[in-house]
């Protein structure tokens, strides 16, 4: 049978970028723009949900907005990666206390059972390596979940560059550089691994104290080599709360295969809107293959949400969620990925959350 003309003109008119280019220019897109902060509107279909990975800080959506309707549809909970003033470098305690005072009052008013919230921590927030009274003080501060390097790991810069106001307090605090060298990007970023390829000590220092104190590690940016040696000490630990965020980002970007060895040791596998969104444009039928292939016992679904050119994350795990079931994925196995495992690794029961969640809705009805 002959290709159409239309269907061989729509071949050689594909406008769907690749992701690794199509990240390229999104990210300086939409970290710089900041018009107003998102105050989201109601939002149904997200019962029980816990987010393990919201941005909520002052340029992005209004984490007290957030809450409320995320109280007002049934989530359980909201891990805010990210929540107060951008140049914040204390941790997000005394901004997650505020929220759960506010929210305590907004309950007490509209008879509305409010979210649960968890403060995450971005160690090398300080755009230096952590140390152990730095991760002390998080850690007694209350911080649930710590990253490790994010947008100022050399792996960001090399795939998508970064801001030069970081390692140069002259430039320009608009400007974006493009992907950078390998060695420029060691050289100003940060890397996890020393020169033979081990973890240095105040990385490995990091994650015993998180395993020691029952916390949650996400591995942030980290290159393939990173992962493999982290992964290998988490299991050394035998630390059950680790988890890889947005793994088919350009920033992780592991495979079926690999995920399928590493989920092994108990490492969590995130997928993430952000993923799905037109900034990264991963395909959710991959998503949902991995998903099968993997297990649903080792993923989470979350928004990854807050820039203004995203949906709010309510609405961001409700569109997550809806793709997965869209392709096949039963109520039961949303559960395990919206509700069980991220309860999990805030250091929940997950059975005790599903029971209040009925609980809850039931009451409602």
């Amino acid at each position: 049978m002959k290709i159409s003309d239309s269907v061989r003109q729509a071949r050689s008119n594909n406008n769907a970028t690749p992701t690794m280019e199509r990240c390229v220019a999104a990210y300086p897109a939409r970290r710089g723009f900041k018009p107003y902060i998102q105050t989201p509107p109601k939002i149904e279909g997200v019962r029980g949900f816990i987010d393990i990975h919201c941005h909520a800080e002052s340029d992005q959506q209004d984490a007290l907005a957030l809450a409320k309707l995320a109280s007002e549809n049934g989530m359980y909970g909201i891990l805010y990666k990210g929540i107060g003033p951008k140049e914040n470098r204390e941790g997000p305690m005394e901004y997650v206390r505020k929220l759960e005072q506010d929210m305590a009052r907004w309950s007490d008013e509209t008879g509305i059972p409010a979210i649960k919230a968890w403060g995450g921590y971005f160690v090398t927030r300080d755009n230096k390596p952590p140390n152990r009274e730095k991760m002390q003080r998080m850690i007694d501060s209350g911080v649930t979940s710590f990253w490790l390097a994010l947008s100022n790991h050399a792996n960001t810069y090399s795939i998508v560059g970064g801001k030069p106001r970081r390692w140069d307090p002259t430039a320009d605090p608009k400007a974006h550089t493009g992907p950078l060298p390998w060695d420029e990007a060691v050289r100003v970023g940060h890397y996890a691994l020393d020169e033979k390829g081990k973890l240095k000590p105040e990385y490995e220092e990091a994650v015993r104290m998180i395993a020691d104190n029952d916390r949650t590690l996400s591995f942030g940016h980290s290159t393939h080599r990173e992962i493999w040696e982290l992964a290998e000490l988490v299991d050394k630990l035998n630390f059950k709360r680790a988890f890889i965020d947005h793994p088919f980002s350009p920033f992780v970007n592991i495979t079926v295969e690999q995920m399928q060895e590493l989920s092994k040791v108990g490492i969590t596998f995130n997928f993430t809107f952000d993923e799905l969104s037109p900034m990264l444009g991963v395909d959710p039928g991959k998503m949902y293959e991995a998903i099968r292939k993997v297990g649903v016992e080792h993923f989470t679904l979350s928004s990854d949400a807050g820039d203004t050119l995203f949906p709010n994350s309510v609405e961001a795990m409700r569109q997550i969620s809806g793709y997965m079931i869209a392709f096949g994925m039963n109520a039961d196995e949303i559960e395990t990925m919206c509700v069980r495992n991220p309860a999990k690794l805030v250091g929940l029961d997950p059975d005790i959350v599903v029971r209040e969640v009925k609980e809850r809705a039931a009451a409602a009805a």
